[in-house]
C-alpha cells in the first residue's frame, strides 16, 4: 500500500494518508484492492470529509453498512471523463449539488453573480454548474449507460415538486423529470439510501424501488396514475394519495400554485403525512411518506462514523465553509419553527432530532486531539441552538398533529420546552479537559430562551464570544405573521434579560440581530417604520438579508402568487429590483453609502419629512456628496467588538446554522 505523507494542510494542522478517506481516483481502489465500487457519489462542493457535508455523510453512513463507496467532488462537466475516472460503481450513482442549491450558491437576491463559492478551493466560483443536480444527471447517464441514478441533497428536496425559480422567472416542474433520474431522496436521506442500496444489492430492479419512504419515482404510464385522480381516497401503498394540482394547473394559474402549497405544507409531518401525486403531463411524479426521524441510537451511530474533520489531502487552498464548521459540535437537526422562508422545516424535519449527551463530548474529545485545535469551539447547536432535546409531550399527540409551527402563533401548550438537557450538556462540555471555551454561535430561537432564565444566564455568562445572533426579522405584527415569528416584544425582552445577564457577569456584550427586507407582506412603509424602530434604539444591523424566494417555501408561494396560502389573502411582494435595494438601504440607515437610495426610498414612500437634521429623521439631506461629506454627521461605527464571523449562505437565510448538516 502507499501512503501520502503527513503533509501541513493550509486548512491547518496535519492530514494523514489518503485511506484514512473515501476513494476519490483508481489509484484510491487499487490501494483498497477493489476491482469496483458498489455505490459512487457525485458532490457539487469540495470533498471535505466532516459531518457537516451533506453528500460525505450519506457516504460514510453507507460506508458503515458494509458498501463500497467512492465519492467525486466537483467534476468538470464538459465531458464524461471526470465522472467516470473510477469506473461504473456496481449499485447505482448518487447524485447531489451539495450542501446548497446551485442556483442560491451561485445568484443573490439581486441577481448577481457571487464573488466566491465558500464550498470551494480557496472560495472559487463557477466550480459546478447552473441546476447541477440536473446536469450531473445527464453526465452520469451518459457515462454509466442502464445503471440507477438517485437524486439527493437539498436542491433535489427543495425542487421535488413543480416549483417557482427565482432566478429564471418562471415555474419548473420537478427536478426528478428534467434530470430523468430513477429515484429522488428527499429530507434527510440516510433510511431511503440505506434501503435502496439493500434492495440493489439483494437484486430488486430499480423499477421495483417504488414504496420507499423519503423518495420520489415518476409514473410514465397513464394507467399507472390516472385512476388516482378519479378517486382521491383510493388506497396506494402505505396510506391515502393526496393529488396535488398538476405542473400545468400551478404554471398557468397562480391560484392552483398557491393551493399546491398549501396542500404540500400539511404532509411535511413524517407520522401522519399522506403520499402525494403530481400529474406532469403525460406522466406524473409519485412521492412517499417521508422517512421517520432518527432516533438518538441512530443520531449517535452517524457522528460516531470515521470522519477525518478535514479536507481531502488534494486541496491545498482553503475551504471558507470548512473554516466555518470545523471546530464546531452538532447537537441536532430540525425545527419545529415553520418559518415561511425558511427550508429547514421542508428538508430537515419538524421533529427535533437530537444526539446524546455522552455521544457529543466523545465528538467534542475527539476535537481536542486534532493538530491546531487551541480550546476554543466555535459552535455547540444547530440549525437552532435551544431546541436541543424538545418535544411533543407524547407520541400519540405528536403523531396526530397537523399543525405548521410548534411556536406560532404562540408556543404550543403540548410542546416540552425544558432547557435542562441543554444546560446540563454546555456544563458538561466547558469541563472537558482541553476545553477553554464553548461558543454557541447558532442562532437562539428568543421565544422559546425567554422561558428559561437559567439558560440566558449561562448564555451570556459562558458562551457568547462578545455578540449573539438572534433574527427578529422584523417589527410589523402583519410582517411578522406572514414569516410565522413571534412578535418584536418577545425578543425585547429577551434582549433586557440578556444585557441584564452580562451586565451581572460583568462583560460588555452585544445581540447581533438579523432582519429581513422585501419579506412578502412588508411594504416600503412597514420598511420605514423598521427603520425608525432601529434608529430610536441606536440599533445599526451589518446583517441584512434582502429576501430571495427559495424553491417550495411558502414565502415563495406568496411572492410569486401574491397571495397566502393559508389564508387565500392578497399579499404585498416587492418583486422590483430597485424597490428591493431601497429597502435594504434604509435598513443602512447609518450608513452613509447607503443614503441615495434611503432619500429616495423616502421620497417614495411620501415620507420626506424624515430627510433633514432633526432629531427624529433618518437620512440628512443631500447638498451634493462634498457637502455630505463635510456637513452630515458621519454616523458612528457599531460598537467595537469582534466581528461576525462570515458564514455559508444558506437556503435558511438569517440566523442559519453554521455548523448545520444536510444530508
Amino acid at each position: 500500500m502507499s501512503f501520502v505523507p503527513l503533509r501541513k494542510s493550509a486548512n491547518g494542522g496535519q492530514i494523514g494518508h489518503r485511506l484514512a478517506f473515501l476513494p476519490t481516483t483508481r489509484a484510491d481502489m487499487d490501494a483498497r484492492g477493489w476491482s469496483e465500487l458498489d455505490i459512487l457519489l457525485i458532490t457539487g462542493d469540495a470533498y471535505v470529509d466532516h459531518p457537516a457535508f451533506g453528500p460525505v455523510l450519506i457516504a460514510r453512513f453507507l460506508e458503515g453498512r458494509g458498501f463500497k463507496v467512492g465519492i467525486i467532488a466537483q467534476p468538470n462537466w464538459q465531458s464524461i471523463d471526470d465522472i467516470a475516472r473510477m469506473g461504473k460503481p456496481r449499485l447505482f450513482v448518487g447524485v447531489s449539488a451539495g450542501n446548497l442549491d446551485s442556483m442560491l450558491n451561485k445568484l443573490t437576491a439581486q441577481k448577481k453573480v457571487r464573488g466566491e463559492d465558500q464550498y470551494s478551493p480557496a472560495g472559487e466560483p463557477n466550480r459546478r454548474p447552473n441546476r447541477a443536480s440536473i446536469v450531473y444527471s445527464n453526465l452520469c447517464r451518459q457515462a454509466f449507460p442502464g445503471l440507477p441514478i438517485v437524486l439527493g441533497g437539498i436542491e433535489a428536496s427543495l425542487r421535488r415538486i413543480a416549483h417557482y425559480d427565482y432566478w429564471s422567472n418562471e415555474v419548473r416542474r420537478s427536478i426528478l423529470l428534467d434530470a430523468k433520474a430513477d429515484l429522488l431522496v428527499f429530507g434527510m436521506g440516510e433510511s431511503p439510501a440505506w434501503e435502496i442500496a439493500r434492495r440493489l444489492d439483494a437484486g430488486e430492479p430499480v423499477s421495483q424501488l417504488t414504496d420507499i419512504r423519503g423518495t420520489a419515482h415518476v409514473k410514465r404510464r397513464p394507467s399507472e396514475w390516472r385512476p388516482m385522480l378519479e378517486n382521491k381516497s383510493r388506497y396506494v401503498t402505505d396510506g391515502k394519495v393526496v393529488v396535488l394540482p398538476s405542473y400545468d394547473e400551478v404554471k398557468a394559474d397562480k391560484r392552483a400554485f398557491s393551493a399546491m402549497s398549501r396542500a404540500f405544507q400539511f404532509e411535511t409531518n413524517a407520522h401522519n403525512a399522506r403520499p402525494l401525486l403530481q400529474p406532469h403531463g403525460d406522466e406524473a411524479v409519485y412521492f412517499n411518506r417521508p422517512a421517520l426521524p432518527l432516533d438518538e441510537s441512530a443520531m449517535d451511530g452517524l457522528y460516531d462514523l470515521p470522519f477525518q474533520r478535514l479536507p481531502h489531502p488534494s486541496y491545498s487552498e482553503r475551504i471558507p465553509a470548512y473554516e466555518t464548521v470545523k471546530h464546531s459540535v452538532v447537537t441536532m437537526r430540525g425545527c419545529f419553527g415553520g418559518c415561511t422562508f425558511c427550508s429547514i422545516t421542508e428538508h430537515e424535519g419538524r421533529i427535533i432530532q437530537s444526539r446524546s449527551a455522552d455521544n457529543i463530548l466523545r465528538e467534542v474529545r475527539t476535537l481536542s486531539r486534532m493538530d491546531g485545535f487551541k480550546g476554543v469551539l466555535s459552535d455547540l447547536g444547530g440549525p437552532t441552538a435551544n431546541m436541543y432535546k424538545m418535544s411533543c409531550k407524547d407520541d400519540v399527540t405528536e403523531s396526530a398533529c397537523r399543525r405548521l409551527s410548534c411556536v406560532h402563533p404562540g408556543i404550543c401548550e403540548n410542546l416540552v420546552t425544558d432547557h435542562n438537557p441543554l444546560l446540563d450538556l454546555m456544563r458538561k462540555v466547558r469541563k472537558e479537559p482541553g476545553i477553554k471555551r464553548v461558543f454557541i454561535a447558532s442562532g437562539v430561537r428568543y421565544d422559546l430562551a425567554e422561558r428559561s432564565p437559567e439558560f440566558i444566564r449561562e448564555l451570556a455568562q459562558h458562551h457568547t464570544g462578545g455578540q449573539v445572533s438572534v433574527a427578529p426579522e422584523h417589527t410589523n405584527p402583519n410582517v411578522l405573521s406572514k414569516m410565522k415569528k413571534p412578535p418584536i416584544e418577545s425578543y425585547e425582552r429577551f434582549a433586557q434579560a440578556f444585557c441584564q445577564a452580562s451586565d451581572q457577569a460583568g462583560k460588555d456584550q452585544y445581540l447581533v440581530p438579523y432582519f429581513i427586507t422585501g419579506h412578502p407582506g412588508s411594504t416600503l412603509t412597514d420598511t420605514i417604520e423598521l427603520a425608525l424602530y432601529l434608529k430610536k434604539r441606536n440599533l445599526r444591523p451589518r446583517q441584512i438579508q434582502d429576501f430571495i424566494p427559495t424553491p417550495m417555501a411558502m414565502a415563495t408561494a406568496m411572492y410569486y402568487t401574491g397571495i397566502d396560502p393559508l389564508t387565500g389573502d392578497a399579499v404585498y411582494s416587492a418583486t422590483d429590483l430597485r424597490e428591493k435595494r431601497m429597502m435594504k438601504a434604509l435598513i443602512f440607515w447609518w450608513d452613509e453609502q447607503h443614503w441615495p437610495l434611503a432619500r429616495e426610498a423616502l421620497k417614495k414612500g411620501a415620507r420626506s419629512d424624515l430627510i433633514g437634521r432633526a432629531a427624529h429623521c433618518l437620512i440628512p439631506p443631500d447638498y451634493g456628496v462634498s457637502a455630505s461629506r463635510s456637513n452630515a454627521p458621519r454616523a458612528p461605527r457599531p460598537p467595537a467588538s469582534r466581528p461576525p464571523t462570515s458564514r455559508p449562505p444558506t437556503s435558511r437565510m438569517p440566523g442559519q446554522a453554521r455548523s448545520k448538516s444536510v444530508g
